[in-house]
């Protein structure tokens, strides 16, 4: 008989039975392993949510700023242009963050707010130094798909995305979105 690994399951199985479970019983171990694993699973699933929200967003201003009047007629962009966008993209939150850093007292801790944006652009700006990863702007067809892409997540596959180090050398590895892995080569 296989072992129930859902919480609701086990919970289903236990209902109409007596509530007490002993602490050494074959029920109440099958009740902590699959809570454990219902923990588990819903960090990762929180963990590939925000992972794709923020490429999501990522995508989404460069897309932006490719429509811009000043953007429409230029088919292809190079590599320093795709920095700027990249900066830009960085230092999207300097005006909040000064706003709050100013509006504080002296002698006093920092918001929340402020602590998250400052590290948002920490961990932005780490990812910059070992191979940022955005949508390959070089490429013609890239380029006319993002300016026409709809916003979805689905789409998205058929996008090529590459890493951009801050000195504008692509970057080849580095599967880590926060800019941590020791694969990293310059091209």
């Amino acid at each position: 008989m296989p072992v129930t690994k859902s919480l609701p399951k086990l919970q289903k199985n236990m209902k109409g039975k007596k509530q007490t479970v002993h602490p050494r019983g074959r029920k109440f171990k099958q009740l902590v392993k699959a809570t454990l694993r219902e923990e588990k699973v819903q960090n990762k699933k929180r963990s590939y949510n925000q992972k794709k929200s923020s490429e999501l967003t990522r995508i989404k201003f460069v897309q932006d700023i490719i429509n811009t009047d000043d953007m429409k007629n230029v088919e292809t962009f190079d590599n320093k242009m795709t920095l700027v966008i990249i900066d830009e993209f960085i230092n999207r939150d300097d005006h909040e963050l000064n706003e709050l850093i100013s509006k504080r007292r002296a002698n006093r801790p920092p918001t929340n707010r402020q602590q998250m944006l400052e590290n948002k652009k920490n961990v932005e700006l780490e990812e910059f130094k070992t191979g940022f990863l955005c949508p390959d702007l070089t490429d013609a067809k890239n380029v006319s798909f993002l300016r026409n892409w709809n916003g979805t997540f689905g789409a998205l596959s058929t996008l090529k995305l590459i890493r951009l180090n801050n000195k504008g050398e692509k970057v080849v590895g580095g599967n880590n979105p926060k800019g941590q892995s020791d694969d990293v080569k310059m091209e």
